[in-house]
């Protein structure tokens, strides 16, 4: 069921048009995950390294174009519970990442909730505008990371 338009005023900054949304879109879908002990950036690590399978630390950070110091902040929790897996990479600095067996347990027990956001935010939208919206935000964030 789609919704009303909203009252929202379109405001002139694109970063901040970005950030209004990417903050709405976090609490709903932290909202949802709650009864899982999972926030979104949690579950989207999780979800990314069972898609990538192991993956260096850097190759996680650009893949979700975060920064390296949010990046170990929100790993550290993963690892602590033994969700993620470091292993030492060719060289000592690098760290190779991978989803543990209780990691994938805790990503299945997590996804109805996280599949219920989904829902409403996708039924909220309706089809046409749900799949403009991963095409258009993907070609933003590939052209903001060529500026």
């Amino acid at each position: 069921m789609r919704r009303k338009p909203t009252q929202l005023p379109v405001l002139p900054c694109g970063c901040a048009q970005l950030r209004r949304a990417a903050r709405a879109v976090t609490r709903m879908y932290n909202r949802e995950l709650r009864p899982s002990g999972l926030e979104l950036s949690q579950y989207t690590l999780l979800m990314s390294l069972g898609l990538a399978g192991e993956i260096t630390q850097k190759g996680l950070g650009k893949l979700l174009a975060m920064d390296s110091t949010t990046l170990t902040r929100t790993l550290v929790s993963l690892v602590e519970r033994g969700w993620v897996s470091v292993e030492e990479g060719e060289d000592r600095r690098e760290k190779r990442l991978a989803l543990s067996s209780s990691g994938r347990r805790k990503l299945e027990q997590a996804r109805p909730h996280w599949e219920r956001a989904q829902r409403k935010l996708s039924e909220g939208l309706g089809d046409r505008d749900w799949e403009l919206m991963g095409k258009l935000l993907t070609s933003v964030a590939e052209t903001a990371g060529q500026a």
